[in-house]
Order: structure tokens, then C-alpha cells, then sequence
């Protein structure tokens, strides 16, 4: 099963919100920073047929940051070095792309390399310095 990728974009919350630091706490500090993948499978049955819209999907996602407005910010080192999340609305990364797969290409959903393309990959693998580049949240489509 072969994806394209049409487009890359960042999407920011429809309005203005606070720009503050969350502090981590110790639990916070133990996980991994890494992407945590899920794919979600869903039929449109009877929805509207806009239901899975490229645009009305991104207009959706806006209005959800502002309620949801850390989310849209960066993970940084505060001045002791400990890693927080400065709540500055830069958005989060949302991935359109296409293909002709269906789903039971993908068997019984066990982890497989077509399961994976499904899931955009994003390089974190640079030093702490440069971690504020990447958005907390990674979409695709």
C-alpha cells in the first residue's frame, strides 16, 4: 500500500490565547519524548458528506485549541533546565495525505509496516536545544 502526502501545514488555535509555561512534573520528566501512535478507523455511515474534509476537519482542529491551547505550544528547558510547556500557540502539525488502501489491507490491525505509514513521522532526534521546533502534536489524514 503506497501513501502520498499532498500537504504539511500547522494549524494554530482560531483565537489568541494565554502565553504562559506549565511546568512539569516528576512523572512527566520519566516518559520518553516521543510521538505515542494511534490510528483511528472510522466508516461514514449516514454523515454528512464534508464529514471527512480537509478544511472543515483543520476549522475544527482551530476551534479545539483554544480550549485545548497547551496542546498548540512547545516543549523547552525553563532556566533550570527542566522541560516545560510554553503555551505559545505556535499549532500543531496536521499531514493530509492519500491512498487507495482499505482497511483490510491492514488484517487484524496487528503492528505492520502498513499500519506505520499511516502515521506521520516527524524527526526528534536532535538535541535538547532544538526540541521547541517540534509541535506536540502530530496529525495526518
Amino acid at each position: 500500500m503506497k501513501i502520498e502526502v499532498k500537504e504539511w501545514t500547522t494549524v494554530t488555535p482560531a483565537q489568541d490565547t494565554t502565553k504562559h509555561s506549565l511546568w512539569s512534573s516528576n512523572l512527566d520528566l520519566l516518559v520518553a519524548r516521543v510521538y505515542i501512535p494511534t490510528v483511528y478507523f472510522y466508516q461514514p455511515n449516514g454523515c454528512s458528506p464534508n464529514f471527512f474534509d480537509t478544511q472543515v476537519l483543520k476549522e475544527a482542529l482551530s476551534k479545539v485549541l483554544v480550549l485545548f491551547y497547551p496542546v498548540a505550544g512547545r516543549l523547552r528547558r525553563d532556566n533550570n533546565g527542566r522541560f516545560e510547556i510554553y503555551c505559545n500557540g505556535e499549532g500543531v502539525l496536521f499531514v493530509e495525505a492519500n491512498s487507495e488502501g482499505v482497511i483490510d489491507d491492514f488484517g487484524n490491525f496487528t503492528p505492520c509496516s502498513e499500519l506505520q505509514q499511516l502515521i506521520p513521522t516527524v524527526d526528534y532526534s536532535e538535541d535538547d536545544d532544538r526540541i521547541s521546533l517540534h509541535p506536540l502534536l502530530v496529525l495526518q489524514k
